[in-house]
């Protein structure tokens, strides 16, 4: 790719993240351009193993999973709970149990002292998305990264996506890329289970608003003081009406295609896929926002994280990153 295509994607990557980096990402139906719905789409989710007690089981395994491998190099929980034929996604990586062991063998060799700080866990349906910010070697920043696993009928995970991003040395608002400002201050998904479809339903019609309609008037879904961790844009939901207007008339033929969407009580995280053109390799994101109740009743979306990276040219797999 060359640096003329490279500046005007970073250059949208910041202006989206305004209102989110891919806010962009409910332009497409769920099931666009992505593999068929057994490989994670939020639409047709298998429903007969996902009760919330499973749910939160799978939680739990993804983290022990994560913690073990990575921290641990523990290669037998990779026997115990993933599947010998893992799909996998992340480019780097090929498919199968056995590529995992070897790659954390490399890993761990290499980062003894790696930490994956896990930060929030959503689950909705058969998928698990992670937060969190591995740093590998003590003193460094780190990175950000959000996992995504599919979990099978058994329990064992079966289908793996990740975006990653390099944590910069300071942020335009204060905010780092992981902490949580709004009320009540905890990073795990909060309030009643009955929340989910509400928070889901806001989160996913702002995204329909903006991007299927082109219509600025979207940010009406966005609290006043929405707090912001992208780290070059600051808090805040004014003057963004402006911004997106601007932004669809420089860039009419944007293509923006959802992939998955996962919601859990006040937060929903939305995984996407947006390009400049069909020939642009674009960028894999995932936004996360929190969703609360106004002094007027309204629900808003008050807090934003998200994660971006660059679709590579080639991959160990041929999965595509969605």
């Amino acid at each position: 790719m060359n640096s003329t295509t490279r500046l005007p994607r970073r250059a949208i990557a910041t202006l989206l993240a305004a209102a989110s980096v891919a806010a962009v990402a409910g332009f497409a139906p769920a099931a666009t351009a992505s593999p068929p719905a057994p490989s994670g789409q939020s639409i047709g989710l298998d429903a007969s193993h996902t009760s919330p007690a499973t749910q939160e089981r799978n939680k739990r395994v993804a983290v022990h999973v994560l913690t073990q491998l990575f921290e641990e190099g523990n290669l037998k929980v990779a026997d115990r709970y993933i599947r010998e034929n893992y799909i996998q996604h992340n480019p780097v990586a090929p498919d199968g149990r056995e590529s995992i062991k070897s790659f954390i063998r490399d890993w761990t060799a290499r980062y003894p002292d790696h930490k994956y700080n896990i930060k929030r866990v959503l689950a909705q349906g058969n998928l698990v998305l992670v937060h969190a910010n591995p740093v590998y070697e003590p003193g460094t920043r780190g990175v950000a990264v959000v996992d995504i696993f599919r979990f099978d009928k058994q329990g064992m995970i079966a289908e793996h996506w990740d975006t990653v991003q390099d944590v910069p040395p300071t942020t335009v608002n204060g905010n780092d890329m992981f902490g949580t400002i709004s009320n009540p201050h905890t990073d795990q998904p909060s309030g009643p289970r009955w929340k989910t479809p509400l928070s889901e339903k806001i989160a996913t019609r702002y995204f329909d608003t903006l991007l299927v309609d082109k219509n600025p008037d979207a940010v009406r879904y966005l609290a006043p003081e929405y707090y912001q961790h992208n780290p070059t844009i600051p808090s805040g939901s004014a003057g963004l009406r402006e911004q997106f207007t601007d932004f669809f008339r420089q860039f009419p033929n944007l293509i923006v295609e959802r992939k998955r969407v996962i919601a859990d009580k006040d937060y929903v995280a939305i995984h996407a896929h947006y390009r400049l053109s069909p020939e642009d390799l674009g960028q894999s994101v995932v936004d996360i926002f929190r969703v609360a109740k106004q002094k007027n009743g309204e629900l808003k979306i008050i807090e934003h994280w998200d994660v971006v990276q660059d679709v590579p040219a080639t991959s160990a797999n041929d999965n595509t990153m969605f």
